[in-house]
C-alpha cells in the first residue's frame, strides 16, 4: 500500500467540511459496523466451482439485506478439513454451515438420503429435480431435521457423474471389471461399482488428484465441472459419459447456531440461499453444455457408452432389488414415482 499525502489532505478536508455541516451526524446515513452474527460455511470443492461462487453471492446479499448483522464467511476447497472433519465440526457447533452430498458422509447419519444416488436411476435433470424439489426431497429433509440438523429447501447441483480413467475408456460394463476406481466414502458408491465388478476405493476428495497422479487408483468419477475445476484432466486420459449417478449438496446448518438467529434474519438467509441454489443449478447446466469441448481441448478423450447395458447388468444382478430393501418401500416408492419402475 502507498501513502498519498495529497489524497489524504483532500479527504481530510472533505471530512471536516462534512462534520461542520452536520452531515456526518445525519441519522439517514448507513454506517458500517461489525456483524452481530458471523458464521462459517465449509465446502469441499474448488473456489471457482459454481457452488462456491453462488454461495459467496448469497452471503453478500444476506449481509447487505441484514444491514451487516449477518456475515457468512466461505471456506472452499477443504480449507477446514475433509468432509468427515467438517461434518463433525458442523454437528459439534464449530462450523455453522456445511454443504454435503446426501450420498456421502450425510448418509452415515441419515442413511436414506443416499437414495438420490442410486446408480442409473435418473434419466435426466427433469427427473432429478421433480423428485428432490417434490415429495422425495420433502421426505428426506424431514429425516435430516429429525437427526438434529437444519437443512435448506433447495438442493445444490453437483451434476451427473462421469467416469474418467488413465488406462482405457469405459464402453461396456465389462470394461469396469477389476478397475481400481476412486469413489467418495459412501455405501451407494461401493455397492454400485462392486455390482459392476470394479474395485472401488474410498478416498477423500482432497486426495483424489494425488491418488490418480501416483496411480493408487486408475480412475475416478465426478461431474464435468469438478473434473475441470479440480484439473483432473491433467492426470486422466479418458472420460466416459456414463451419467451413472446424480449427486447434489444439501445446505446444512447447526441447529443451535440456526436457532440463535432472529426469525427475520433466518428468513433472509433461507430466501437468498435457496434462490442462489436455483441459479447455481442453471450455472452447472450451462457448464455441462460447454465443458466437453473445453476438456477435449485439454486432452481428455470422450466416449458415450450404451447406458441400457449397464442398467440391464444391475437389474439382472439384483442391484435394484437390494437397493429397495436398503432404503425401504416408502422411499423406493417415492423414487419410482418419478423414475418409473427400477427393481
Amino acid at each position: 500500500m502507498t501513502f498519498d499525502r495529497r489524497k489524504f489532505l483532500i479527504t481530510g478536508a472533505g471530512s471536516v467540511a462534512l462534520a461542520a455541516s452536520g452531515v456526518m451526524g445525519a441519522p439517514w446515513i448507513r454506517r458500517a459496523h461489525a456483524a452481530e452474527f458471523t458464521y462459517k460455511v465449509g465446502t469441499d470443492l474448488p473456489a471457482s466451482h459454481p457452488l462456491n461462487t453462488r454461495i459467496q453471492e448469497a452471503a453478500d446479499a444476506i449481509r447487505k439485506e441484514t444491514d451487516g448483522r449477518m456475515e457468512i464467511r466461505l471456506f472452499p476447497n477443504n480449507q477446514l478439513g475433509g468432509d468427515p472433519d467438517m461434518f463433525a465440526q458442523l454437528r459439534a457447533g464449530a462450523l455453522e454451515f456445511f454443504t454435503l452430498s446426501g450420498v456421502n458422509a450425510l448418509s452415515a447419519l441419515v442413511p436414506k438420503t443416499a437414495i438420490s444416488g442410486v446408480g442409473f436411476a435418473f434419466k435426466d435433470y427433469n427427473q432429478v429435480f421433480s423428485a428432490l424439489d417434490g415429495e422425495l426431497g420433502a421426505h428426506l429433509r424431514g429425516l435430516i431435521n429429525k437427526a438434529g440438523l437444519e437443512v435448506q429447501d433447495k438442493i445444490w447441483d453437483n451434476g451427473f457423474r462421469q467416469i474418467t480413467s488413465s488406462v482405457k475408456p469405459i464402453a461396456t460394463p465389462g470394461d469396469l471389471k477389476g478397475m481400481k476406481i476412486r469413489v467418495p466414502p459412501g455405501r451407494v458408491w461401493i455397492s454400485l461399482f462392486r455390482a459392476l465388478s470394479a474395485a472401488p476405493t474410498s478416498i477423500s476428495f482432497n486426495e483424489v488428484y494425488s491418488s490418480l497422479q501416483t496411480r493408487v487408483v486408475e480412475g475416478q468419477e465426478n461431474a464435468l465441472a469438478v473434473i475441470d475445476s479440480a484439473k483432473l484432466f491433467e492426470v486422466q486420459k479418458y472420460c466416459s459419459m456414463t451419467s451413472h449417478m446424480w449427486d447434489g449438496f444439501w445446505f446444512l446448518g447447526n441447529r443451535n447456531a440456526w436457532q440463535k438467529l432472529p426469525s427475520s434474519v433466518r428468513d433472509v438467509v433461507s430466501r437468498h440461499l435457496n434462490a442462489h441454489a436455483m441459479k447455481q443449478r442453471e450455472d452447472v447446466a450451462r457448464l455441462n453444455a460447454s465443458l466437453q469441448k473445453d476438456l477435449e481441448a485439454k486432452g481428455l478423450v470422450f466416449n458415450r457408452p450404451n447406458i441400457d447395458a449397464f442398467r440391464d447388468v444391475l437389474k439382472k444382478g439384483g442391484f435394484y432389488a437390494e437397493m429397495q430393501k436398503t432404503f425401504g418401500d416408502e422411499e423406493w416408492s417415492l423414487l419410482e414415482k418419478v423414475t418409473g419402475k427400477l427393481a
